[in-house]
């Protein structure tokens, strides 16, 4: 007996997978509420497209990924804009789907075709993607995922320097006070990569914005976010770096900084003090004095 229709179907070729997922992410914009089945099934065939994308990128265990192919797939995704689609896509997919994503993402960012990182490049043309990723955190669904793709975007350079600059930066204020545990710590985890990755465009970053007038909540709320990195004992070299080069400008943004009246403002005057003697011992360090 002939048991041929048991076998599987032929694996998809690059440019055939970009084609399947763009088309099942499409697909559920012409869902609606209403089409419960429908949507369940547009579902499954994204969770199933980007299961087929995760084994050509990472191989099933077995084989080892071909990288003729992952190249021809990384090119493909760039090509047919498939980064800037599951970017905005993230809200609507189900818990498995992003995950699969995500995995695919860290792999993807990774990917260099010849002598560059094509979908680092992307997003360096398409910088209002890491915008949405950042207001994702109001989203607690998703603000997990996206925390981790934000992460893996923060270890370029380019990609952390906008971040940096741009009015989304303010943002994480909010984000790491949020009531929501887990969202507040992946939150700071990502507000903490921002500026000890790169250490000479968050000294650039401090001189050109330690004269900025923001709002008092939100120079209070930085204050706070601040001190944790400088009362950490076992700062990392770069934290004690950045503190040094920045010194005379870091006490005296904080020499002028002051919440009001009150008991809180004496805790407050307190911290600062702290703070202000930490960052005075440092840039007297043997290898600061100038």
């Amino acid at each position: 007996m002939s048991f041929s229709f048991f076998k599987p179907s032929k694996p998809k070729t690059p440019p055939e997978l970009v084609k399947a997922i763009r088309e099942s992410l499409l697909a559920l914009d012409s869902k609606t509420v209403a089409e419960v089945k429908a949507l369940e099934k547009a579902l499954e065939e994204v969770e199933k497209n980007f299961l087929a994308m995760r084994q050509m990128l990472s191989g099933d265990g077995e084989v080892e990924p071909n990288m003729d192919q992952v190249s021809q797939l990384t090119l493909e995704i760039c090509k047919e804009d498939i980064i800037s689609l599951v970017i905005h896509k993230l809200p609507s997919l189900g818990w498995e789907a992003r995950k699969g994503l995500v995995h695919c993402w860290c792999i993807l960012l990774r990917q260099m075709v010849g002598p560059s990182h094509c979908c680092v490049e992307y997003l360096e043309n398409h910088l209002e993607l890491l915008d949405f990723l950042v207001v994702c955190y109001d989203n607690k669904e998703i603000a997990l995922h996206c925390g981790i793709m934000l992460r893996e975007c923060i270890k370029y350079p380019n990609l952390a320097k906008y971040i940096l600059e741009s009015t989304s930066f303010e943002l994480f204020f909010k984000y790491v006070e949020l009531p929501n545990f887990d969202v507040a710590s992946d939150a700071f985890a990502t507000f903490k990569d921002l500026l000890t990755k790169h250490p000479t465009a968050v000294s650039e970053f401090l001189t050109s914005h330690y004269e900025e007038d923001s709002s008092k909540n939100i120079q209070i709320s930085a204050f706070h976010i601040f001190k944790i990195f400088v009362a950490n004992p076992n700062k990392p070299w770069e934290i004690i770096l950045i503190l040094a080069k920045n010194h005379e400008k870091l006490l005296d943004l904080l020499h002028n900084l002051s919440v009001g009246k009150g008991t809180e403002d004496e805790q407050f005057e307190e911290e600062k003090d702290l703070i202000i003697k930490e960052i005075d011992r440092i840039s007297r360090l043997p290898n600061f004095v100038r």
